[in-house]
């Protein structure tokens, strides 16, 4: 694809972004985002973290996603925002819309005929239903995880072995980790199927996933989207079939164009502390009419 090219998607969807962390890769999200031309996107929850958010964290490239978010709204194309639970204080504003944007808990798409069931996920996380703090204090230790993920990476890349991700390597090695990625995903094909839906798209538990489930109610196929904190992945609905989009270094060359040793202004991080809400809004409001 020639540089400027941008490749058409009937439906990008994306979740678990965490704007606002020490993890979210918004730079590489960015650069994704840029290079495609949605007719519709479905934010499906976790887009800010706002359980985690700083005022005193808040990089430029991470108001760079919202602003290209703002700008397919002002072009017409229809984008759904779904809440997640470290976004969940967006639930009481369910049906809220402006233009082509419209806040939502979850939504029914009609795809040729066929139905999809697109939540979030975390209504089948026990954890968030009764242990709310636990749930809170998990995604502090997580979140620190990736940052000394951030540290150990740099230096692996140095001695040329390449990225890993340490969450993944602690997630695949625990069975009861493994064991809740089942459970969840059988739990939200049971239902769809139950409710005839086709297609069951989530986010939530960083796994992206494209699986084919049988029950006595038919087939149901299962959709993930991961996230943007260490699989750096979307779903795509293109020609009437998904797809997983994995994120490449390769696949984006002008991101390792610049200097390493050069400091981009990507890099900066604004204070927002001090400031009161309306001063926030109006900061973040000029920084998309300057994107």
């Amino acid at each position: 694809m020639k540089k400027g090219d941008k490749r058409s998607v009937d439906i990008l969807v994306l979740s678990d972004i965490h704007l606002g962390t020490y993890g979210c890769r918004a730079k590489e999200l960015l650069a994704y985002l840029k290079s495609v031309a949605p007719k519709e996107v479905i934010l499906n929850g976790d887009i800010i973290d706002i359980w985690q958010f700083s005022k005193r964290y808040w990089p430029k490239s991470h108001m760079k996603v919202v602003s290209q978010i703002f700008k397919w709204i002002t072009k017409g194309i229809k984008v759904t925002y779904i809440t997640g639970n470290h976004d969940e204080m967006l639930r009481k504003f369910e049906g809220f819309s402006v233009g082509t944007f419209e806040l939502q808990n979850k939504m029914v798409l009609e795809l040729e005929g066929q139905k999809a069931w697109v939540f979030h996920g975390d209504v089948f996380d026990v954890t968030m239903q009764h242990s709310r703090w636990v749930a809170q204090l998990g995604a502090i230790g997580y979140d620190s995880l990736i940052m000394i993920n951030q540290v150990f990476n740099f230096f692996s890349e140095l001695v040329g072995r390449g990225r890993i991700s340490l969450s993944k390597k602690v997630k695949n090695s625990v069975k009861s980790a493994v064991k809740y990625i089942n459970q969840f995903e059988q739990t939200a094909t049971e239902i769809a199927a139950d409710n005839g839906y086709k297609y069951v798209v989530c986010g939530h538990i960083h796994h992206p996933e494209m699986k084919e489930y049988v029950s006595a109610h038919g087939s149901v196929t299962y959709l993930n989207s991961g996230d943007w904190i260490e699989n750096l992945t979307a779903l795509e609905y293109n020609n009437k079939e998904w797809s997983i989009f994995h994120f490449k270094d390769e696949d984006f060359p002008d991101l390792k164009s610049k200097d390493k040793g050069e400091v981009e202004e990507d890099d900066e991080h604004t204070d927002l502390s001090g400031r009161t809400p309306k001063e926030l809004y109006g900061k973040m409001l000029q920084e998309m009419l300057k994107n």
